[in-house]
């Protein structure tokens, strides 16, 4: 079942920023949509998917990730 959660991106000043975290986000297993929201630091993810591998992505993109 598709489940929507926010996490909190610390780190992101830019589009190139924005971007960066789309990509890594829609890159992991499970997830359908991401919005990425530079003014509010966060990223919404819609699907299936492992929060943790979603943490991990953005943390790989060398974003800070709750």
């Amino acid at each position: 079942m598709a489940e929507t959660i926010e996490i909190k991106v610390g780190g992101m000043s830019c589009q190139h920023c924005v971007n960066a975290v789309d990509k890594a986000v829609r890159a992991v297993a499970g997830v359908t949509d991401a919005a990425v929201d530079l003014t509010g630091g966060s990223v919404k993810v819609t699907g299936s998917f492992d929060r943790a591998a979603v943490v991990a992505a953005i943390k790989a993109e060398g974003y800070e990730a709750e």
